[in-house]
């Protein structure tokens, strides 16, 4: 009897690892999937849910096989039971996280360090053209971006606007975006953000005005598709101004 519980055991912890490299593979191909055009965005994401669905089966499954392991002072099939715990959580999580992140922020996609006279997309407008998202900035956008993301402001730089701008388009190098344009003379530059997982294409344009003896430089991140943009915009400005103010 106790044999056969032990086999029952390893057997659904075997079942729980196989679930969880499935999962696994489901859920790297859901992005790439979609970056190369082999699935629509909808599809990409049903095939991302289901992959979490399934981990968290897995899991249960797993700590179901490490309980009756561990009740029947078993040491053959705890290291799979774990291994195959750990892997589905791995899955799991991530998305998890999002999803409760979704819940949580304020569901939009346009973030600007000044939300009463936010900069003006110019020159990556052309590339926007297919964009769900429109370049106009709304009202209830501001005061949501308020409620949400009370930290993001303009950076007051103590040096002249040309000195700012250098060193503004430095840090945007430096991130890694694609630059659109550079305009030393209307102090403005433009780019795009593609996101690693799905390639989601964001754009973002930098302004400098002058500030009594110094620069103040205001940004703007904004999604071409999506409503909710979980966070990704508000945490590209921060990291833009935590970079340009560190420089």
């Amino acid at each position: 009897m106790q044999s056969t519980r032990i086999r029952v055991a390893a057997a659904f912890a075997m079942l729980a690892l196989a679930s969880g490299l499935l999962c696994a593979a489901a859920a790297l191909l859901a992005g790439p999937a979609y970056r190369i055009e082999w699935l629509a965005l909808g599809a990409a994401f049903e095939l991302l849910r289901w992959a979490t669905y399934g981990a968290l089966g897995g899991a249960a499954v797993a700590l179901l096989a490490a309980a009756m392991l561990l009740s029947a002072r078993a040491s053959r099939g705890r290291a799979l039971a774990a291994a195959a715990l750990v892997l589905n959580a791995a899955i799991a999580g991530p998305p998890l996280y999002l999803y409760r992140q979704a819940q949580t922020l304020p569901k939009i996609h346009d973030i600007s360090t000044d939300t009463k006279d936010p900069p003006a997309f110019v020159a990556v407008l052309p590339l926007r053209k297919s964009a769900r998202n429109p370049v106009e900035y709304r009202a209830e956008t501001a005061a949501q971006q308020r409620l949400g993301y009370p930290d993001i402001a303009p950076l007051p730089l103590p040096v002249p606007p040309d000195q700012a701008f250098a060193r503004a388009e430095r840090a945007a190098r430096a991130m890694g975006w694609e630059i659109v344009a550079v305009a030393p003379d209307a102090l403005s530059i433009e780019g795009t953000a593609t996101t690693l997982f799905f390639g989601f294409r964001d754009d973002v344009v930098i302004r400098i005005r002058a500030q009594g003896t110094g620069s103040v430089v205001d940004v703007r991140s904004l999604s071409r598709i999506g409503g909710s943009d979980v966070g990704a915009n508000a945490q590209r400005v921060r990291k833009f101004l935590a970079q340009l103010a560190a420089s």
